[in-house]
């Protein structure tokens, strides 16, 4: 009798996480008009911070670049 609630406990939990997950994926649909890469903000110039006698400039990290884009991950 245990075995029996333990198996209809595990299947039970099983298909309401199956049911949720698919109700969570039809309610986010991907969006096609979404950009595949974000935009890069290009700044004027960096910020400059002064503190102690010594200074920090900060510029953009992400650079534009033309090479080509990741398409695969595979290696064998």
């Amino acid at each position: 009798m245990r075995a029996l609630v333990l198996k209809l406990g595990a299947t039970l939990l099983t298909v309401a996480a199956t049911l949720v997950s698919s109700a969570y994926v039809t309610a986010h649909l991907k969006n096609p008009a979404a950009p595949l890469q974000p935009t890069v903000l290009r700044a004027a110039s960096g910020s400059t911070a002064t503190a102690h006698g010594g200074s920090l400039t900060l510029g953009p990290s992400v650079q534009p670049s033309d090479v080509q884009p990741v398409t695969s991950t595979y290696a064998s």
